[in-house]
């Protein structure tokens, strides 16, 4: 048995920091664990221009613990009418990693995103021609579909014809929940990846209704059955370098989800990277989580993979119920595992 595990310093591939007061409450639950983490853009007022993303980079690293090394990701909200010249310019400049694609109405904050892809045409041909990675929100919201089929629905409608039209346009299908997502992924080329949550390999859809109607786990993608939270590990665990780690750690304040109609999100940063140990080591792969969790993507986004490391220690710890006011994942569970502080 591995009583300690070193590792290269992980980075979060999909991470949402908010802003404000919560801000301030979440950054340090991301900055002990990741050297850099891709910020999602879908705050309020979205993040659509070169100058919001400076402002916001400039409110997270204010944020952030004094003498952390901590990088944020900057990524672009395509609407309909985005810019496909500041878009390019963004990406160059180095203010935009990656552009997000929210389908309309689809999650959190999304009401001004993507009502039809072929409004952003354009900006996906610039994209494909110059690098810039697609991030996608993988639901259709097409009411008639069931929301435990919105996932699979929208790789048959709008996945598979995306990679027809921009066979070059490098994307992520972020926060995968089903089985369909990860046959597709996998058997993808290498300008398509995933992202896994740890959330999504230890719950499914009955977690949500045990005892009673628990918000706390409820995201978007909603938790899928069984047979998918078991496909998804076996995709996280395969050493297969298309999946890679990304939280998808989205907290909101206790009025907002224990209401009559209660938010998606999963708040899983302050023991994200003892969940995913935890997973990799139930499932006997815990020699593959560097490798998912600090290497895979780096791979994918081009960049160089982190120099400082990380030490887990077999040693238990009980999560408290509630972090900075918000309730974590695994609030209540003794988890077996704990990361030692960076120095």
């Amino acid at each position: 048995m591995i009583d300690q595990l070193e590792m290269i310093v992980p980075d979060d591939w999909h991470v949402h920091l908010r802003d404000g007061e919560t801000l301030n409450q979440v950054i340090p639950n991301t900055v002990k664990t990741f050297r850099r983490a891709v910020v999602m853009p879908n705050l309020r007022i979205p993040i659509a221009t070169m100058a919001a993303a400076r402002a916001y980079r400039n409110r997270i690293l204010s944020a952030c613990p004094s003498r952390t090394r901590f990088t944020p990701l900057m990524t672009a909200y395509l609407t309909d009418d985005i810019s496909t010249e500041e878009l390019k310019r963004g990406f160059q400049e180095g203010v935009f990693t990656a552009a997000k694609l929210y389908p309309a109405n689809a999650t959190t904050n999304s009401a001004a995103g993507v009502t039809d892809v072929k409004h952003i045409h354009s900006a996906l041909v610039a994209m494909e021609r110059i690098g810039m990675p697609l991030l996608i929100h993988g639901e259709v919201t097409d009411i008639s579909v069931d929301v435990f089929d919105r996932e699979a629905v929208f790789i048959e409608r709008l996945l598979k014809p995306l990679r027809q039209r921009y066979p070059d346009l490098r994307m992520v299908l972020e926060h995968i929940t089903t089985e369909q997502a990860v046959d597709f992924v996998g058997s993808a080329d290498q300008n398509l990846a995933a992202t896994i949550t740890p959330h999504h390999l230890h719950i499914n859809r009955n977690a949500m209704f045990a005892g009673g109607l628990l918000s706390d786990f409820y995201c978007l993608p909603v938790a899928k059955r069984e047979q998918h939270r078991l496909a998804l590990r076996r995709a996280a665990t395969s050493g297969d370098r298309r999946f890679f780690l990304g939280t998808d750690s989205a907290p909101h304040v206790r009025s907002a989800k224990e209401t009559s109609c209660g938010c998606a999100g999963i708040f899983n940063a302050p023991y994200a990277l003892e969940s995913y140990a935890l997973a990799f080591d139930q499932e006997g792969k815990l020699d593959r989580l560097e490798a998912f969790a600090s290497l895979h993507g780096p791979a994918f986004y081009g960049l160089p993979v982190n120099e400082e490391r990380i030490i887990l220690q077999r040693d238990k710890q009980l999560v408290p119920d509630l972090v900075n006011g918000f309730v974590p994942f695994h609030a209540g569970e003794t988890l077996p595992w704990r990361l030692q502080p960076r120095v």
